[in-house]
């Protein structure tokens, strides 16, 4: 087993996987049936009793997808992120650690503004990582999660239920599935003719727009194999050269939904902050600040509404 990790290892390098030995580990586990700690113990005491024993026929097929630049993600059909364990694959975008920041920012926002039941959307869901990390996070949030893509939606559906069914396990008040609400619709629409009928019932009501809008500039191609060739392009590309077109789309629709006072988190690229914080001032937010993520690289901008009584 040692020798076959070591191979692994030194055939993902080759093909120029960055982690190599991490993901040769996760997929060694995965083939065995066991935990990434269960495996490393195992390899330190020799004891492979419990593990599957066809373990190795289907380690090689995951090396070789890996090796191919299928994403680890898509491979084990699963992606961390925050306290969840989300299902992802093929026609749903990937949730990445640096949104989790994104996320933190709108839960900061919330408990620094006080608001007891806060009404929280979160547009372009995907995989469901944003709104559950906020519905899971803040235990009286009504949470409404709105994703176009129908291949996308089934994985949020999935991610949904999956959570739901381990908080009613545990037994936990005020349960995810009275406050999580999925919907099957096009972010972008900013006219309140256009919402579906749950979007108009919240319609200048909401406490937080949070979102990770597409907003790659379709003139900058990724490079990276696993993102230009698995993650969805519904799910990349802002719809520009530049990549604005679709995240100012998104902006007039938060600011549609949010009440006086309300505010909204965007995740941008490294690009676009000044211009997307100019266009929020443009629309009618006080204000919009533009933020880092934890490598110091502009990646998000928080905008308020203009409170009544300001």
């Amino acid at each position: 087993m040692r020798e076959l990790l070591q191979n692994a290892i030194a055939r993902l390098r080759e093909a120029g996987v960055e982690s190599a030995e991490y993901d040769a580990r996760l997929l060694l586990s995965k083939a065995c049936g066991v935990s990434l700690a269960e495996l490393n113990k195992a390899l330190i005491l020799g004891d492979l009793t419990d593990f599957s024993p066809d373990y190795a026929s289907k380690y090689s097929d995951f090396v070789a997808r890996r090796a191919s630049r299928e994403p680890l993600q898509h491979i084990v059909g699963r992606a961390p992120f925050r306290y969840l364990d989300l299902r992802v694959g093929k026609g749903v975008f990937v949730p990445r650690p640096e949104t989790e920041v994104v996320v933190e920012a709108g839960l900061d926002w919330l408990r620094e503004s006080g608001i007891s039941k806060p009404t929280v959307v979160d547009l372009c869901a995907g995989s469901g990582a944003i709104g559950l990390s906020i519905a899971t996070e803040v235990a009286d949030a009504q949470v409404w999660a709105v994703e176009k893509s129908p291949e996308a939606f089934q994985y949020l559906r999935k991610n949904f239920e999956e959570t739901a069914r381990k908080q009613e396990n545990l037994q936990v008040e005020n349960l995810l599935s009275n406050r999580y609400h999925a919907v099957l619709a096009d972010a972008t629409k900013a006219h309140i003719s256009d919402l579906t009928p749950e979007l108009q019932a919240i319609c200048s009501k909401v406490d937080l727009v949070i979102t990770n809008p597409p907003y790659v500039p379709e003139s900058q191609v990724p490079e990276q194999v696993e993102v230009r060739e698995y993650d969805p392009p519904l799910a990349l590309y802002g719809g520009s050269a530049d990549g604005l077109l679709i995240p100012e789309q998104i902006m007039r629709a938060a600011f549609v939904l949010l009440k006086p006072g309300g505010a909204m988190v965007m995740e941008h690229d490294i690009s676009q902050g000044d211009a997307l914080a100019d266009y929020a001032k443009n629309i009618g937010f006080i204000s919009a600040k533009v933020k880092n993520d934890l490598t110091n690289r502009a990646r998000f901008v928080v905008c308020k509404k203009e409170a009544k009584n300001e």
